[in-house]
């Protein structure tokens, strides 16, 4: 039996995968009570919007230990058996996001180097009713109407298999937006090229700003 100390494991597996318009799962207090108030403190203090590695973010403590959970062969062999397809084998690229700009959300599908996709959301409340809020989308134009609309509360778990038709995005939101994604990729060399890719995004960042 494979233990993990922060992430629930049965609130993963209880969480129903849908299949239509793809393959998705929403999960709710996918994160142990007992750990999120040490996750809350540890979560980085990063002042760059956008996503970053987790190679350029400094981890600590009780929040470094969810990196190395979601991370590892035990939660992909779970989540896998949840999709039906094997992802230990697949390298795993991991972001971690505080900050949203408005810029954010635009729909789209994930490219086509990603096989599967997940979201855990570490907000504490989401007054925002629409903005910020994740939407499995019939395509890629319209955030109405949608199959589903993700709270980014804390503990929340979304993930998805990347597809021709996965369609996600969420009206914009400026301000705090704490969230970690994981992607499963095809190989490791796409796992190098996007670390690369996302170093130079930040890079340009920090020189033009927006």
């Amino acid at each position: 039996m494979t233990t993990l100390s922060i992430l629930d494991l049965d609130a993963v597996r209880a969480a129903p995968v849908a299949r239509e318009p793809y393959a998705w799962t929403l999960g709710q207090n996918v994160l142990r009570p007992d750990a999120i108030p040490a996750i809350r403190d540890d979560f980085p203090d990063i002042a760059k919007p956008g996503y970053l590695t987790v190679d350029e973010v400094a981890l600590k403590g009780r929040f470094k230990a969810l990196i190395d959970e979601l991370e590892s062969d035990a939660f992909s062999r779970i989540l896998g058996e949840k999709f039906g397809i094997d992802l230990v084998s697949c390298p795993r690229l991991t972001t971690i996001m505080r900050r949203s700009q408005p810029k954010y959300g635009s729909i789209h599908t994930d490219g086509p180097s990603k096989v599967l996709t997940l979201l855990v959301y570490m907000n504490d409340a989401w007054d925002a009713p629409a903005a910020g809020r994740l939407r499995v989308l019939y395509d890629g134009q319209n955030y109405e109407p949608f199959a589903v609309e993700v709270p980014p509360t804390m503990g929340t778990m979304f993930a998805f298999l990347r597809a021709d038709n996965s369609w996600h995005g969420h009206e914009p939101f400026e301000g705090e937006r704490r969230v970690v994604q994981v992607a499963w990729l095809k190989d490791a060399s796409e796992l190098e090229r996007k670390k690369k890719r996302n170093r130079t995004a930040q890079f340009l960042k920090g020189i033009f700003g927006r």
